[in-house]
């Protein structure tokens, strides 16, 4: 059997998963629809294939804690929240040192846990500030076949090769105050690595070529921005959607969502809010876009595609004001979409109204995403706590698991195991 044949049979076999997984949650989580390439591998980016938190992934153990169903546990250099992507060599993050001035790429074998790259990217000669609670390394890393993509914010953006851990190119002239730190990561799209550069000082939209870290291009976000610098900051990362066969890429900033023609960064279409230091990454279901409008006071609004222009008073097709997430991105399961609040209160409503279906409070603090795996949903407290919820327009837990340290990081999951990243450790979760 030769390579090709191998990789395509892996393919297949996700592909059979997947729809079986479907048949739990509804079509929309068929990884064929509104698909970038990149979702040909397991785990290639934040929030996994389509960046909306659903995983091809079945067996997955219902319990386990620091003595039971854990395969490996391995410690991690540095300290960092960015969330671990599955290349070809193994899972890939970042991290830094408390200062912020070594900055790493770090590779954990999926088999044993072993630590394969520990690489330092760059090295600064003085700290940039951040709030207490990010890191300097919270920016998830993308993946094609061959390289991993990392980013730093203003500390710079940089390729390695997966395979020998070497550094192909690194890019520095993409500044801006964060005040914050960095928080929006990297997405692919065909050729090119897109970058949204939201500071106080200024607000941008790049493209690099991922090939040899260039700018093909860099738009300046359109509109009047607030006169207060603190207002026009934003920390999201973007995605790509497919409306009408052509991709849209779809950027939060403050005080507005823009679409963007991928190829060159023409502005299509924008809605406009009221808000700032945007965290949460877009989801795209039913033909609805699910975008919070900031951090202070956040929103949900669903935003029908295929607007051009200014589309705020035509496109917004519903609007959710109470107990929205600031930090954790949504999820959609079925016909219905799943918010926890960073303070712990957790809403189930229609997808295609907004319709409330029940709430409760679970307790904790949350900065990670939902997940949906093995037909269930998981949410993962900085406490460390993981809940594991039977989707549906009740609400069914299911099981309550505890590790060590605290979950900031988005968790992942591949085949029959669950891989969570905490302050002190890398997990691998599987059945024992």
């Amino acid at each position: 059997m030769n390579l090709r044949t191998i990789r395509y049979d892996r393919f297949a076999t996700l592909l059979l998963a997947a729809a079986m997984s479907a048949s739990l949650c509804g079509t929309d989580s068929l990884p064929w629809v509104n698909v970038a390439p990149a979702a040909e591998l397991p785990w290639p980016q934040f929030r996994g294939p389509r960046g909306d938190g659903h995983a091809v992934a079945r067996d997955l153990p219902l319990r386990w804690s620091e003595s039971e169903n854990v395969v490996w546990k391995t410690s991690l250099p540095g300290e960092g929240w960015s969330s671990p992507v599955l290349g070809t060599s193994g899972w890939w993050m970042t991290a830094a040192d408390p200062e912020g001035r070594v900055l790493s790429a770090i590779c954990v074998s999926p088999s044993d846990g072993k630590l394969l790259h520990h690489v330092e990217v760059f090295r600064k000669s003085k700290s940039i500030g951040k709030n207490p609670k990010n890191s300097f390394a919270s920016p998830t890393p993308v993946i094609d076949d061959k390289h991993v993509y990392v980013h730093f914010g203003a500390l710079g953006t940089a390729c390695l090769n997966q395979k020998s851990g070497a550094i192909v190119w690194h890019n520095e002239e993409l500044q801006l105050e964060h005040k914050e730190g960095p928080g929006s990561s990297p997405i692919l799209w065909n050729d090119l690595l897109m970058l949204t550069c939201d500071g106080m000082d200024v607000q941008y939209v790049a493209a690099l070529e991922k090939s040899t870290g260039k700018v093909r291009w860099k738009v300046n976000r359109s509109g009047k921005m607030h006169d207060n610098p603190d207002f026009r900051k934003a920390y999201c990362t973007p995605t790509i959607v497919t409306v009408d066969g052509r991709d849209q890429l779809i950027s939060p900033g403050a005080d507005r969502v823009i679409a963007y023609e991928p190829a060159d960064g023409r502005e299509l279409w924008r809605v406009e809010y009221k808000g700032f230091s945007i965290v949460p990454r877009p989801v795209q279901s039913h033909g609805l876009l699910f975008v919070t409008t900031a951090f202070a006071k956040p929103e949900l609004w669903a935003i029908r595609t295929g607007g051009s222009g200014d589309a705020t008073a035509t496109h917004v097709a519903w609007k959710m004001k109470k107990q929205v997430p600031s930090s954790p991105s949504s999820l959609v399961v079925g016909d219905e979409l799943y918010l926890i609040s960073d303070k712990g209160i957790l809403t189930c409503v229609a997808v295609s109204t907004g319709e409330e279906l029940w709430t409760e409070r679970l307790g904790g603090n949350f900065s990670a995403s939902p997940l949906l795996a093995d037909g269930k949903v998981y949410l993962f407290s900085e406490e460390g706590l993981t809940y594991v919820l039977q989707p549906g327009k009740s609400f069914h837990v299911l099981a309550e698991n505890h590790l060590d340290g605290r979950i900031l990081a988005s968790p992942a999951a591949v085949d029959r195991a669950l891989y969570i990243r905490t302050d002190k450790a890398f997990y691998r979760i599987q059945k024992q």
